[in-house]
């Protein structure tokens, strides 16, 4: 039977450098105490002997897991894809892991997430809502413990919440303005569920143009749903059924535009042609082949990276950080057959 081999201890590599074990722990970690070729010698020693730190009983020390949760709705589409992997990026190189974890849009799932990781001793939260989230006592709880929380893309209507979104009134605003100069008077909207943010700031830009550009809006055609492709598909097809089609629509998000074309091809209508679609966000195929839709650009990226930042100066410095919204700017991306338009990343 083979015997354990005993793990490589501190004080195996002190007592192998004749130096003291706070000299060890200090050099592994690169303070500034110990001189450079002390700390090169007990590096490279602890490479050689295969030293491992224990992460956990430092971390317990030091009160702190050096973890972040993040919750989110969906991976399969590029935003909140985007989103997790600028997050995980921006952790990374400030030292933290990242401990990913998928709602599936379902609110009890989202619930489930958020204790799990309090459980993990997590050292904050980011987190993107669910659509079907109605239910704030949980965001609450997590509040009342002072666990710092960040929210990203959506966030729910709770008073001193900190969150990282993207204008989407304005977004909203700037496509059907660019309808209305386009000289379309037959616009319909496909939006998301206006109890969640996303969904309330998009219609809301959607009517403040209409208005200001005297375009009547036909209720029929101000479709309230959810932000998936099935969203779209149901969105266009109530529509459709009521005998009259739009010249433009305005999509919620870029799996209802989908759904939209999916549901669009089925019924014999042409898009772009019978009907011009805008959408928020996009797909990276845009890059390569041309693009059936018209977008409003969301720097994933950049939110995510704005997140994480939020979220360490909370864990860092938690007396000086107070409720902080940050808003990124939109921009409209006409679709160019001629692949001649920049997107952005």
């Amino acid at each position: 039977m083979r015997s354990k081999v005993r793990p490589i201890k501190l004080e195996d590599l002190a007592k192998k450098l004749k130096v003291s074990k706070v000299t060890i722990s200090k050099a592994l970690r690169g303070h500034p105490d110990i001189s450079p070729e002390t700390t090169e010698k007990v590096k490279e020693l602890a490479e050689k002997l295969g030293y491992t730190p224990n992460v956990m009983a430092r971390n317990l020390s030091a009160r702190k897991s050096n973890t972040i949760g993040l919750v989110v709705p969906k991976i399969a589409h590029l935003f909140f894809s985007s989103i997790i992997e600028s997050v995980y990026d921006t952790a990374f190189k400030n030292n933290y892991e990242t401990l990913l974890t998928i709602s599936q849009e379902k609110a009890d799932r989202e619930k489930k997430h958020i204790l799990s990781l309090l459980a993990m001793k997590v050292d904050g939260l980011i987190i993107s809502i669910t659509q079907e989230t109605e239910d704030l006592s949980i965001f609450q709880r997590v509040m009342d413990l002072n666990i710092p929380i960040v929210f990203v893309d959506r966030v729910p209507k709770l008073s001193g919440v900190s969150s990282v979104t993207v204008d989407d009134k304005g977004g909203a605003y700037s496509a059907i303005e660019f309808a209305a100069k386009k000289g379309y008077k037959k616009i319909a909207h496909v939006g998301g569920y206006n109890h969640i943010n996303i969904g309330k700031f998009r219609c809301e830009g959607f009517n403040d143009a209409m208005k200001d550009y005297n375009i009547p809006i036909h209720p029929e055609w101000v479709v309230e749903g959810g932000f998936g492709e099935q969203d779209g598909y149901e969105g266009f097809m109530k529509i459709f059924k009521t005998g009259k089609l739009p010249e433009f629509i305005l999509a919620v998000t870029y799996p209802v535009a989908l759904g939209i074309y999916s549901a669009a091809k089925e019924a014999g209508v042409k898009i772009p042609e019978d009907i011009e679609v805008t959408c928020f966000g996009y797909n990276l195929l845009n890059r390569y082949t041309p693009s059936i839709f018209n977008f409003v650009s969301q720097p994933a990226q950049e939110l995510g990276r704005e997140a994480v930042n939020l979220i360490l100066e909370k864990i860092n410095y938690p007396k000086d950080s107070k409720p902080k919204n940050i808003q990124l700017k939109t921009y409209l991306h006409l679709r160019n057959p001629n692949l001649q338009s920049g997107l952005v990343a």
